[in-house]
Order: C-alpha cells, then sequence, then structure tokens
C-alpha cells in the first residue's frame, strides 16, 4: 500500500493579514467623521462623565479605531469610540492618537466585552490603592464621590471567602453585599448558593433573604437590632406568598420570551451586518439619516445581554 507523502497533503502557509496598522497614528479630530450622531441626553449620563474624567485625569486609555476612506482627502471613518471623540472635543483637545484599520469593518470591537462585577471593581480598587493611588484621585478619575470608593475598598469586610468566590463573576449589586454582611457566614453561603441557583442577584432577593434569617443566624453586631427589628410570622408569610406570585409572572414572561428575544436577535444582526458597510452608511446619513439613527440604537441596544446590573463600573473609559 503506497502512503502519500506528508509534503504533499500540507496545505500552504498563507500570511495573515494584520487588521490594523503597526502603529498608532496622530490624527485631528476634525479630518474625523463619526457613523452616528450623539444626542444630546447621552452627555448627560453618567457613563459618559466618568469617559470625561477619566481621559481628564489620566488621559485617553484605549485608542480610538478608524480607517481610511477610498479617498484621503475624506479624512478618516471612526469605526469604534464615539464617546471618547465627544469627550475629547469637549476637553478641548484638537488631536488624538488612532488605531487605523485595514478594513471598514464595525465587527463588534467593545460591544462584547464583559463588564466589570462588584467583586472585580473591589479588587481593582483595593490593588490601585495598595501602589499609592489615592482615594481622591481616583474618585476624580472615574467621577465618583471619595466616600464611594472608600465603601468599595471595604466591600468585602465581613464577607466570606467561599462567598467571594460564588459571586465574582456574578453583576451582583455592590448592596447585595452590605445586606450579606449582616448575616454569619454559614447563611451567607446559604445565601449566595440561591442567588446562584435562582440566578437573582437583585438587593431585593438578598433583602427577603434577610428578613427570613432567624436571629441566631445574624452576625453578632446585627442580632440585636435583628432580635428587635425580625420579621413576624405574617410578614414573612406575606413574602412568601408575594414571592410565589411573582414566579407565576415570571413563568408566564418566559413562555413568550424566547420567540421574541429570537426574532429580534434575528433583526439586529442583520442591521449589525448593514451597519458594517461603510458605503451603506454613508449611503443612509445622505439621505435617511433619520433611519440611520434608528438603525444604529437598535444594533447599540444591550438590553438582551444578561449580566447588566445597571451599577456604574470602572470601566467607563472603553466606550
Amino acid at each position: 500500500m503506497n502512503s502519500t507523502p506528508q509534503s504533499s497533503i500540507r496545505s500552504p502557509i498563507k500570511s495573515i493579514k494584520a487588521a490594523f496598522l503597526n502603529e498608532c497614528v496622530q490624527v485631528d479630530l476634525s479630518e474625523i467623521l463619526p457613523l452616528k450622531p450623539i444626542k444630546g441626553a447621552v452627555k448627560q449620563s453618567l457613563k459618559y462623565l466618568q469617559i470625561v474624567a477619566s481621559i481628564r485625569e489620566v488621559g485617553i486609555v484605549e485608542p480610538l479605531i478608524v480607517t481610511s476612506p477610498p479617498s484621503k482627502s475624506e479624512g478618516y471613518l471612526l469605526l469604534d469610540g464615539h464617546l471618547r471623540l465627544e469627550a475629547l472635543k469637549d476637553l478641548g483637545t484638537t488631536v488624538a492618537k488612532c488605531l487605523v484599520a485595514t478594513d471598514d469593518d464595525t465587527y463588534t470591537y467593545n460591544k462584547r466585552i464583559n463588564r466589570l462585577s462588584a467583586v472585580q471593581d473591589h479588587k481593582m480598587i483595593v490593588l490601585a490603592m495598595e501602589r499609592g493611588v489615592s482615594a481622591e484621585r481616583l474618585a476624580r478619575a472615574f467621577h465618583l464621590s471619595p466616600q464611594t470608593i472608600q465603601h468599595r475598598f471595604r466591600l468585602l469586610n465581613g464577607i466570606c471567602d467561599e462567598v467571594v468566590e460564588q459571586l465574582a463573576d456574578t453583576p451582583t449589586p455592590a448592596k447585595v453585599f452590605s445586606i450579606l454582611r449582616q448575616m454569619k457566614p454559614l447563611r451567607q453561603i446559604e445565601t449566595a448558593e440561591l442567588m446562584v441557583g435562582n440566578k437573582n442577584f437583585s438587593v431585593m432577593f438578598a433583602n427577603a433573604m434577610l428578613v427570613a434569617t432567624p436571629p441566631a443566624q445574624l452576625a453578632d453586631e446585627f442580632r440585636a437590632r435583628g432580635e428587635e427589628d425580625g420579621a413576624s410570622a405574617e410578614s414573612i408569610a406575606r413574602m412568601e406568598r408575594e414571592l410565589a406570585a411573582l414566579q407565576m409572572q415570571s413563568g408566564a414572561v418566559q413562555d413568550s420570551y424566547g420567540p421574541d428575544v429570537l426574532q429580534l436577535s434575528v433583526i439586529q444582526r442583520y442591521l449589525t451586518t448593514l451597519l458594517s458597510n461603510a458605503a451603506i452608511v454613508r449611503w443612509l446619513a445622505q439621505h435617511q439619516p433619520e433611519y440611520l439613527s434608528e438603525f444604529q440604537e437598535i444594533v447599540d441596544r444591550t438590553e438582551l445581554q444578561s449580566g447588566r446590573n445597571g451599577e456604574p463600573t470602572l470601566d467607563g473609559a472603553a466606550a
């Protein structure tokens, strides 16, 4: 039996085309054409204010992503970093370092990033302060108060390691840890397991678990208050009835949630494909700007993705 020579079955090595130029370039902001307009209300949002504060304090962390159109006289098309561009203009900056893409494809960039959880947020602050960064400077950089930075620095005080491990990568609001701190470690673990099992990391759920916690399972400094303000059997029964009713309503919503999300996802992906074509975007901007605005809003919508708790995070510069 003849064997095929190994060299004959090897595929030829092909060079991989680089997606970006090797080095950033200095670009005048007036030469950058955004692919979508920024609404006035966006500049009043906490996220935008955090971006402005971060750039003012430490400079721009992530360069703008641009691409060169066929005609060099047209400047550059902005693929990613619309909020950063507006922040730079508001701060009076005239030029910025940009990463130049070799293709006019707006494929995702920051759209699929994972937001920082409260635990990760806490660890970043601890690391920064251990390296000598003051709470005041962090507060200025992230448009937060020094008291908020100090609170996040002490976020996990009184929280057992098992709970931290369980909730490290979950969208648990920071306020939940203040509630868990009022319980003894075993009750903390039990509550965290229920939150993970039910995929419910809300403050309301944590408060319900705290109310149902016997005084003996409360932390010593909160036990006296728990015994004094403990819920009666009637209030606990009412809370259980309300939770049962809420679960029934959630079940009804889940029956139609899947098909609705599938249809919306298909629409969103189709519009994403259209808006990744610079020629289509330019035509819409010239002839149907209102359609472009609506399409872009649908593409940028993130409500269909889980894991967002609505709290301000320290990754606001990545926008």
